[in-house]
């Protein structure tokens, strides 16, 4: 059964901002990142458990996972929760690679 993915108001934002940023290129390329990045967020809806549990989660509840988008110096963080009895993935934050840690994602 496939699960539904669901984005939390900060990981809006977060995509929002990021958007931006890209948007700012104005490419093709550019596009077809941003692109990329949706669906690997929606990639999410099977198999979420494919990603591993985030180091920085070992004591939030619900355990946190992370997905890793893009390369090099252009790598996103996905962090997301999984509601087994709901079969919903919950989108926390998106945050870039070379941010600090993520104070308050809870």
């Amino acid at each position: 059964m496939a699960y539904r993915v669901e984005l939390s108001r900060r990981a809006q934002r977060d995509l929002e901002d990021i958007h931006e940023v890209v948007s700012g290129d104005e490419s093709i390329a550019a596009a077809a990142w941003f692109e990329g990045l949706s669906d690997a967020l929606y990639s999410l809806e099977r198999f979420p458990r494919r990603c591993p549990i985030a180091p920085d989660s070992k004591e939030s509840e619900p355990e946190l996972r992370h997905l890793l988008y893009g390369a090099k110096r252009n790598v996103y963080r996905v962090l997301f929760d999984i509601d087994e009895s709901r079969k919903i993935v919950r989108i926390v934050t998106i945050r870039h690679g070379a941010m600090d840690e993520f104070p308050g994602v809870r």
